[in-house]
């Protein structure tokens, strides 16, 4: 699948740490996600994930099942080999996770992402010809990832997303309420884990997420 700017408006993120490891709960979600207008998708086993590597890959191809049905491009994160096996559409990586460098080599035709935090991270980011996108964060303070870098809010978020050649998704702490206010940046999209996993109304959900609403 190409990479387009468009499809990060609405990124959701989830595993089955996110979901206490109810795998049954997750698919779920992730269907009602698509059906309702999400524009990407990433599996991330990560933090308190318990699920062996067996487990991991049949999660992953009902996930890819799910988002290929409705056209939804589908990221893994962090694990080349996991991507390669189930043919993914992408992969996103950290600053701490594999080096990119070694994600474009071995991932050609496929969209990749990488996470930035700071202005340095993300100058560096812009002499990476072949990544696609990065995510900027966490915006506000979040408790869906462990490890969490102090959140950097909009105005950090602004000047950031100026200084980026690439196309940016904005992460950490964003919900219903303050998406409106993230996009004021003209930032490409948000990212959200939480906001969608626990909404008990995911279309008006990620409409309010798209700044609509």
């Amino acid at each position: 699948m190409k990479f387009a700017k468009e499809q990060l408006a609405v990124y959701f993120i989830a595993g089955s740490q996110n979901v206490g490891d109810d795998v049954d709960k997750l698919i779920q979600i992730v269907e009602d996600a698509c059906k309702n207008g999400i524009t990407m998708f990433q599996y991330r086993e990560k933090d308190q994930s318990t699920l062996t590597d067996a487990e991991k890959l049949q999660v992953a191809i009902q996930l890819k099942e799910i988002t290929a049905k409705y056209n939804v491009p589908y990221i893994i994160d962090d694990d080349i080999d996991l991507m390669k096996e189930i043919n993914a559409d992408g992969i996103h990586v950290g600053q701490d996770d594999t080096k990119i460098e070694r994600v474009i080599v071995e991932c050609p035709n496929k969209i990749i992402g990488l996470s930035t935090h700071t202005f340095d991270e993300v100058r560096t980011a812009n002499n990476v010809d072949s990544l696609d996108y990065i995510g900027i964060g966490p915006i506000f303070a979040t408790q869906s990832k462990l490890k969490v870098k102090p959140a950097i809010g909009i105005d950090e978020l602004n000047r950031l997303y100026q200084e980026s050649t690439h196309p940016a998704v904005s992460i950490g702490g964003i919900k219903e309420d303050n998406a409106k206010a993230v996009l004021t940046t003209n930032v490409d999209g948000v990212s959200v884990i939480s906001d969608i996993i626990d909404s008990s109304d995911i279309q008006q959900t990620i409409n309010r997420l798209k700044g609509n609403a």
